[in-house]
């Protein structure tokens, strides 16, 4: 599937003021689940100098830096993208076993793991993991998708800016944006032993919609099958309909944006505006409640 994005962000100041150098992690990637066609970053005032780089959890990033004071600063992203994966579960498990939770890593793994396998400090949040667990007779995929399910049925909100709340806070409030379900979802995981992270990204949403936001879900690191994407806002296992950016042990880390101005008592707002344009996708494939109906597809989840 082709996705043809554009994204601005605009920040405005109401004097003007010193741009701090700025990091930048917009570029989507690509990997065996997506190919990135074609990518492009204008920045606005222009800037001094920029300079590509790859982070510390292999996301690419764009570090800009400015000479002067600017009054504005808006930064426009288009790119294509073609998703490659319809199948989520297009991975075969030789020993069921490996997909017992808690989840058995070989020594290597779980040295190259252990970032995104730090258990939560919430007891609420481990207690809820454990629940779920129980339900699910100690296997893997049935553990997610009813995590998935439990998560997706919460109240879901649009919250532009702002940190992701913790997990505890969502599991008590019952609601939260996309970001705040992923931490719960991830922080449940790592509370029974799988390893997982934070995604950013975009996601095909509503066809016939115009209005578009960044996205957040999570992947979690599966015996057999490496890195996969569960979308506990649409309660779904994430195929062809998502696009990642970003990925990393938390939302601070996966940032799209990063950096300050100096200014003394000088007030900010930013807008952004998204378009993303996807052919229509089938709409048989897919129940109104968002789940993949996977026996319409021909597809079957591992067996735990």
């Amino acid at each position: 599937m082709r996705f043809e994005v554009s994204h601005l962000t605009r920040y405005s100041y109401e004097r003007p003021v010193l741009l701090e150098p700025l990091i930048v992690r917009l570029r989507p990637r690509s990997d065996v689940f997506q190919r990135l066609v074609s990518f492009d970053l204008s920045v606005d005032p222009q800037p001094e100098g920029m300079s590509e780089m790859v982070d510390a959890e292999g996301n690419a990033l764009s570090q800009v830096w400015f000479v002067g004071v600017a009054s504005m600063l808006a930064l426009r992203t288009t790119f294509a993208v073609e998703t490659l994966h319809p199948n989520p579960f297009d991975y075969i498990v030789l020993d069921p076993d490996s997909l017992r939770v808690p989840m058995t890593y070989d020594v290597a793994d779980r040295r190259a793991l252990a970032h995104y396998l730090e258990p939560p400090g919430d007891p609420e949040v481990q207690a809820f993991a454990k629940d779920v667990l129980a339900a699910n007779a100690g296997g893997a995929t049935s553990f997610l998708g009813e995590l998935c399910q439990r998560i997706s049925s919460m109240t879901q909100e649009v919250r532009p800016t702002g940190d992701s709340m913790p997990a505890g806070q969502t599991l008590a409030l019952r609601r939260g944006a996309c970001r705040d379900m992923a931490v719960l979802f991830i922080e449940a995981c790592r509370a029974v032993g799988i390893a997982a992270r934070f995604v950013t990204g975009y996601e095909m949403g509503d066809p016939g919609g115009n209005e578009r936001d960044l996205h957040a879900w999570a992947e979690v690191y599966l015996n057999g099958a490496g890195w996969r994407g569960y979308d506990p806002s649409q309660g779904l296992a994430v195929a062809d309909r998502h696009v990642a950016v970003a990925a990393a042990a938390g939302p601070a880390e996966a940032a799209p944006t990063l950096g300050t101005f100096r200014g003394t008592n000088v007030a900010s707002t930013m807008e952004t505006m998204i378009t993303v344009k996807v052919p229509t996708y089938a709409e048989s494939a897919y129940q109104s409640s968002g789940l993949i109906t996977l026996a319409r597809l021909g597809l079957r989840p591992p067996t735990d």
